[in-house]
């Protein structure tokens, strides 16, 4: 059975705060599909059509790169590695580092080549040497099915680079989903997204410049990916850091360059000016207790792993709500450590967000009147009760 717990409720919305509200942290954006998260809290601040599978063009380079650091990880492919250019590789248009069948490029090269210069070719060179059966095609599906595995559920890929393809999409959560990752995998990887220039071999003196029109304009803005075709529009994979607070936010199917760049930094200042973190807990505090099953103690203390840090419109004065969720009685044996539950944070302004709750102690199992206490009292829970009640 679920059984819910609340153990805090502080309710103090106002007609004239909502209205506030309604005003201040609401985003009405261009975008046709749109999603931005505070990683630190972990909090949902805008979702527009964020589920949507769409055309990603260049940004699904993302997963392209992510596969590419995931080999270098598991020391199956060298940064120094020189890779051979295929005609395929060579024969592809839009943006590229002018490579051709003669050429044999450094992995290093080639990642920079596809993050600053956004090289449709870096990938498909890549993709060929990573590729389960040695073609582009290949790889596509192996990166669908990684894609899978890590939480992307939206997304299906034909090729590496996200040339316009019957297909190929991607949501822009997954988008998000697949940027906090990069980050937070590989962070010895991360600050090449924000280098505003890279050169390859004096080849292409025009197409030096990363795309991202947030880097370098002082706002904290450090990655990731633009993205554009005649059918996706115009997008961008960003994020920025200020004060310790890190977003995410992803932009899709935009009508111009400059609505992309107005639309980016609009989002970032206001993501970082409406919205503040605010400390509830410490990690390691107790937050509420658990019924056992059959344990030499009834309860065992949940606690949280790290501090809880909630995000707060600016402007409002609603707090948030709280309730703890498990399926119990938990059966005992317990290990300290175990996870068991769930603080569920419901907030007025702000969609609901999870952290998970673990056991504070050990609870080891009882003898045979244990057993015989509990179960008795779980009888009369059934018969007398509709629910076992709260804390």
């Amino acid at each position: 059975m679920r059984i819910t717990l609340a153990i805090k409720v502080i309710i103090s919305a106002t007609f004239l705060s909502t209205c506030l509200l309604s005003q201040a942290y609401s985003f009405d954006t261009k975008a046709r599909a749109a999603y931005v998260i505070d990683q630190t809290s972990g909090t949902v601040l805008l979702s527009k059509n964020s589920d949507l599978p769409l055309p990603p063009a260049s940004m699904s380079k993302l997963m392209t790169l992510y596969m590419t650091f995931e080999f270098i990880k598991a020391g199956r492919l060298r940064l120094d590695e020189k890779l051979p250019v295929s005609k395929n590789a060579a024969n592809y248009a839009g943006s590229t580092m002018f490579l051709n069948p003669r050429d044999r490029v450094a992995v290093l090269d080639l990642i920079r080549g596809i993050i600053v210069l956004s090289g449709n070719d870096a990938c498909a060179v890549i993709a060929e040497a990573l590729s389960p059966d040695g073609t582009e095609a290949g790889f596509a599906k192996l990166m669908t099915f990684r894609g899978k595995q890590i939480g992307l559920k939206n997304s299906t890929f034909k090729n590496s680079n996200g040339w316009p393809a019957v297909g190929h999409n991607m949501s822009v959560r997954d988008l998000g989903i697949l940027a906090e990752k990069l980050i937070t995998d590989f962070p010895e990887y991360y600050p090449m997204f924000s280098e505003q220039t890279y050169e390859f071999d004096g080849r292409a003196p025009a197409n030096s410049r990363n795309r991202n029109p947030l880097l370098g304009l002082g706002i904290g803005a450090d990655g990731l990916k633009t993205g554009h075709t005649k059918e996706s529009g115009y997008g961008l994979v960003g994020s920025a850091k200020q004060d310790g607070r890190r977003i995410i936010f992803v932009l899709s199917g935009l009508n111009t360059l400059e609505d992309r760049a107005q639309e980016a930094e609009t989002i970032v200042n206001w993501a970082f000016r409406q919205f503040k973190l605010k400390k509830f807990a410490t990690g390691g505090s107790e937050v509420a207790k658990a019924k056992v099953w059959n344990g030499k103690s009834r309860y065992v203390s949940l606690v949280l792993e790290n501090d809880l840090n909630i995000m707060q419109p600016v402007l409002s004065s609603n707090e948030p709500s709280f309730a703890v969720e498990y399926v119990g009685p938990i059966k005992a044996p317990i290990k300290k450590g175990d996870k068991i539950a769930e603080l569920v944070i419901i907030s007025p302004d702000l969609p609901e967000t999870r952290h998970s709750l673990f056991a504070g102690n050990n609870v080891s199992s009882g003898g045979f009147l244990v057993r015989v206490r509990t179960a008795g009292q779980y009888l009369l829970n059934v018969f007398f009760t509709k629910t076992e009640g709260s804390l």
